[in-house]
């Protein structure tokens, strides 16, 4: 593939929001779920959660590298860093629901400003993470058909809400870590 953009394709744009729609509504009922339903599948799930941190901060990296290639205008190596960044949080994901369905919560045990701390940065966390999911996903299928502008216009909000919930997370877990 060249370093130019693609070619814009409005047909299969209009196929994949859709999909983007129904994932987000079933993402979001899992993540609302899977904090009041526990499932014993017979196996420990207790080492995910430095797993959740290693991906997201992998995650973090690659929306760094994928800045800087587009600002030098590298295309492909944007697509390309973009594609793993996807990559790392659809696995993210994936071992996060997993683990939160099968394991119980942690309760964060620090006391005085540091508990206000974590809490406000878990719960910006959170809701960042909730509202960026649709918007990572559309922002990827306007870049995907080539549709440039719609792409760079939702890129300035969803980039800097993605990064923070890629920072963020680590940031955490190695709060929480102690209680484990």
């Amino acid at each position: 593939m060249s370093n130019n953009p693609p070619i814009e394709n409005l047909s299969l744009a209009r196929k994949l929001y859709p999909i983007a729609a129904v994932l987000t509504v079933a993402v979001l009922a899992l993540v609302g779920v899977m904090r009041r339903v526990k499932l014993d599948i017979g196996v420990e799930l207790h080492f995910l959660p430095p797993v959740h941190a290693i991906l997201n901060s992998i995650v973090a990296v690659l929306l760094v590298v994928a800045l800087v290639m587009i600002k030098q205008r590298k295309v492909k190596a944007h697509q390309n860093a973009i594609t793993a960044a996807m990559a790392c949080s659809a696995a993210f994901l994936l071992c996060y629901v997993a683990y939160h369905f099968t394991t119980p919560e942690t309760k964060f045990g620090g006391e005085g400003p540091i508990r206000i701390v974590y809490f406000v940065l878990l719960i910006s966390h959170i809701v960042l993470a909730a509202v960026s999911f649709p918007l990572i996903l559309f922002t990827w299928i306007f870049g995907y058909t080539g549709q440039v502008t719609r792409h760079r216009w939702f890129s300035k909000f969803t980039f800097p809400m993605w990064l923070y919930v890629a920072v963020t997370g680590p940031i955490c877990y190695l709060m929480l870590r102690p209680y484990y």
